[in-house]
């Protein structure tokens, strides 16, 4: 009985083997993309948060040809960085420039400290 039930499962696994998978739909179609124009805007923000030394703007402005901005970012060597960019139907091209003299402190060797050793605890005998 228990070879006629092996030798019936092998069938029906070698048998399902054969089935050829069925065919995958055809999905969605490819998505097309039409070129919208550019719609006008203008935005601009800064920051200048002294305890975290957070210090950078940024503004841009779009018309239906181009996108122009700049922005600028306080370096932590003392420097500020400043992009001035214009984005049109030719690329992407940005000027970076830099006002101001990179500060780097002298490093001075920190002096040798013992280690802390606690007293040892009293201890009372009477």
């Amino acid at each position: 009985m228990h070879q006629l039930i092996a030798i019936a499962i092998f069938a029906v696994a070698a048998f399902a083997a054969e089935l050829p998978y069925p065919k995958p739909n055809a999905g969605y179609p490819a998505p097309s993309y039409d070129k919208e124009p550019l719609m006008p805007y203008n935005f601009g923000y800064a920051v200048n948060d002294v305890p975290t030394y957070n210090n950078f703007a940024h503004q841009e402005t779009a018309d239906t040809k181009a996108v122009t901005g700049s922005y600028r970012v306080a370096l932590p060597d003392g420097r500020t960085q400043i992009v001035t960019y214009k984005a049109d139907e030719y690329g992407y091209v940005a000027d970076v420039k830099y006002e101001g003299e990179a500060k780097y402190p002298e490093y001075s060797k920190p002096a040798y400290q013992q280690a802390y050793q606690p007293a040892p605890a009293p201890s009372y005998k009477p």
